[in-house]
């Protein structure tokens, strides 16, 4: 059956004072997730596990992301995370370091004959 998307959420987040992508791009996911509760999975007849979720963090230095520890985030579905590059760093007034800006795309889809 294809792989029919039913929903995007989009979140950002930041790292004001380490620097850390990873807790940048956790901030992401919690800021697209956490404002909504999805209930597509019943709706359509399926069990939550069923639901096929790709995410993509997107940050200047995608290579920092450990996108592994973002899967724990999620308590049900086949979880699938990327990092691209996107994103901000933002000097700081006094150049000792950075604030890192990361934005998160979550696509939550079934697979699904389309009706």
């Amino acid at each position: 059956m294809p792989k029919t998307r039913v929903a995007l959420e989009i979140g950002h987040g930041t790292s004001l004072r380490r620097a850390d992508y990873t807790a940048a791009a956790r901030r992401a996911i919690q800021n697209a997730l956490w404002r909504n509760s999805l209930t597509v999975a019943p709706a359509f007849g399926f069990p939550k596990e069923a639901m096929i979720v790709d995410v993509d963090i997107a940050v200047q230095q995608p290579d920092q992301v450990d996108t592994d520890s973002l899967k724990e985030m999620f308590p049900y579905g086949q979880i699938t995370i990327g990092a691209s590059h996107g994103g901000l760093d933002i000097a700081k007034p006094d150049g000792a370091g950075i604030t890192v800006i990361a934005n998160a795309a979550i696509v939550v889809s079934f697979d699904m004959e389309r009706a």
